[in-house]
C-alpha cells in the first residue's frame, strides 16, 4: 500500500474533526451568501413578530376633514313666523319700534365651509385573533431559525464533500505521476535493450504511445482538480483559483459510530403543526366577542363663524367622544365552520407526515451506516490488490530486463498497477464520502 494512502486511512477517524477542515467549514458558514439571505429572512420574521405585538397597543391618528358645498336639501326654520307676532304686540304696547321684524331662516343639510379636526385613539380590549396572530408570528420566527440550522448542515456536508473531491483529484494526479515515472523507466530500459540488440525497436513506439495516453489522463486529472478547487472556493465565497491547504494527517483508526444528533427537519414539521393548530384556534375564535375602545379629542365648526367672531378652534367647538365597540358574528352560511374543517385536516396531515419523515430519517441513517461499512470493506480489498499488483510488476520487470518476458506482458503489469492504485484511491475517498453522508444523516456535526 502506498504510504500516503495508508496515512490518509489512518487519519480518517479524525478527518471530520480536523482543524484545517473545520476552519474551512466555519469560513464557509461565515461567508455564505445564501446563509446571509436566510438571516435576512429571520430578521424579517422578527420584525413581523414585533409588529404583531404592537397591535395590542393604542393606535393614535390625527384626522382632519375640510368641506364646502352648494345646494342640497335645507331645513326651514320659521323664526320670523314664531317671534314676529310677539314683537308686533310688544311694539304696540311700548309704542316704539324696539323689536324689529325677523326673517325666517333655513339651514343647508350638506355643511358648507365646515371643518372636523380630531385626534382619534383606538385600542383593542378583547380580541382573540390578535393573540393567535402573535403566537403564529412567534412560531414563524422559530421556523426560520430552524431553516437556518438545516441549511447550515447541508452547507457543512457540501463543503466537506467538495474538499474530499479535491483530495481525490489531487491523489489521482499523484497516481499518474508515479505511473509516468514507471513508464519513463520502461522507456529507458527499452532504449538500452534496443541499443544492445536485445529488443525490437517497435516496443519503443508502444512505450511512447503509453506515455501519450498517460499524459492525456494526467491532463484530465488536472482539469478535474481545477474544477474541484473552483467549486470548493465557490462554497466558501472566495476567488475560484484560491489555493486550498491540504488537511493535516492524524493517526487514529477509523471510527464509524457517530454521536446521534438532533434532526431539525422534524422540528420544522412540529413547528408547522403548532402553527396550523394556532390557525385552527384562530378560525374557531370567530365565536368570541371582540371589544374595542376609542377616544376622540377634536373640534368641529364653520370657518365663517371663526373668521367673523371671537370664536376659535378650541372654544366653544372642542369636543371629547368616548366609544366602546362590541363585535360578534351571528351567521355566515357555514363559512367559518368550513375554515375550521380545513385547518383540522391540515393538522391531521402534518401529524401523519411527522411519523413518516421520522421513519425516513431513521432509514437514511441506517443506509448511510451500511454504505460506509461496505465502502470500508471495498477499500480494504482494493488495498490488497495494490500490493499484489506492485509485487507482480516487480517480478515482470525483473524478467523483462533478463529477456524472459515480452513487452506486452510488462505493459499489462504496468496497467494493472495504475488501475489498482486509482481504484484504491477512489475507494478511499468513497469511504470519506460515505462518512460525511453518515455524519449528515445523524446530524452529528456540532453547529455553533
Amino acid at each position: 500500500m502506498k504510504p500516503l494512502l495508508l496515512m490518509l486511512l489512518l487519519s480518517f477517524g479524525t478527518f471530520g474533526q480536523s482543524e484545517i477542515l473545520n476552519n474551512y467549514v466555519q469560513e464557509g458558514l461565515k461567508n455564505s451568501q445564501t446563509l446571509k439571505q436566510q438571516n435576512f429572512q429571520l430578521q424579517k420574521a422578527i420584525f413581523a413578530l414585533g409588529e404583531a405585538k404592537t397591535l395590542f397597543k393604542p393606535n393614535v391618528n390625527f384626522n382632519t376633514t375640510l368641506s364646502t358645498a352648494q345646494g342640497g336639501r335645507k331645513i326651514e326654520i320659521p323664526i320670523g313666523d314664531l317671534v314676529n307676532p310677539v314683537y308686533i304686540t310688544l311694539n304696540k304696547l311700548t309704542q316704539t319700534n324696539s323689536f324689529p321684524q325677523v326673517q325666517n331662516s333655513s339651514e343647508q343639510l350638506v355643511p358648507k365651509d365646515f371643518y372636523d379636526m380630531r385626534i382619534k385613539t383606538t385600542m383593542p380590549i378583547l380580541n382573540a385573533e390578535l393573540k393567535y396572530n402573535q403566537a403564529i408570528k412567534q412560531d414563524q420566527v422559530t421556523m426560520q431559525q430552524t431553516e437556518i440550522q438545516v441549511y447550515k448542515r447541508e452547507l457543512v456536508r457540501d463543503i466537506k464533500l467538495a474538499y474530499i473531491n479535491y483530495l481525490k483529484a489531487t491523489e489521482a494526479i499523484k497516481v499518474y505521476e508515479n505511473t509516468l515515472k514507471i513508464v519513463r523507466e520502461s522507456e529507458r530500459i527499452n532504449e538500452s535493450l534496443i541499443k544492445n540488440g536485445s529488443a525490437n525497436p517497435t516496443v519503443l513506439v508502444r512505450t511512447h504511445n503509453e506515455i501519450s495516453k498517460i499524459n492525456a489522463e494526467f491532463d484530465n486529472a488536472r482539469g478535474n482538480q481545477k474544477n474541484a478547487v473552483a467549486y470548493f472556493n465557490f462554497l466558501l465565497n472566495k476567488e475560484f483559483t484560491e489555493k486550498i491547504t491540504l488537511d493535516s494527517l492524524g493517526k487514529e483508526g477509523l471510527k464509524i459510530d457517530l454521536i446521534e444528533g438532533h434532526r431539525e427537519e422534524l422540528d420544522k414539521i412540529q413547528i408547522s403543526i403548532n402553527i396550523n393548530r394556532k390557525f385552527l384556534g384562530l378560525n374557531q375564535s370567530y365565536k368570541k366577542f371582540k371589544i374595542g375602545a376609542s377616544l376622540d379629542l377634536g373640534s368641529q365648526g364653520r370657518f365663517t363663524q371663526i373668521a367673523s367672531s371671537d370664536k376659535n378652534f378650541f372654544t366653544p367647538n372642542t369636543f371629547v367622544l368616548l366609544g366602546i365597540s362590541f363585535d360578534l358574528p351571528i351567521y355566515s352560511f357555514g363559512r367559518n365552520q368550513l375554515k375550521i374543517r380545513q385547518s383540522e385536516m391540515e393538522v391531521a396531515s402534518l401529524d401523519a407526515q411527522f411519523q413518516q419523515v421520522k421513519n425516513q430519517l431513521d432509514l437514511q441513517a441506517e443506509l448511510a451506516k451500511n454504505s460506509l461499512n461496505s465502502a470500508k470493506e471495498i477499500y480494504e480489498s482494493k488495498a490488497s490488490q495494490v500490493i499484489t499488483a506492485e509485487r507482480y510488476y516487480r517480478d515482470m520487470f525483473r524478467r523483462y530486463k533478463e529477456g524472459n518476458l515480452n513487452f506486452i506482458e510488462l505493459l499489462d503489469a504496468q496497467t494493472q498497477i495504475t488501475t489498482a492504485q486509482l481504484q484504491q484511491s477512489i475507494s478511499l475517498y468513497d469511504v470519506w464520502i460515505k462518512w460525511v453522508e453518515l455524519e449528515r444523516a445523524k446530524a452529528s456535526f456540532e453547529l455553533k
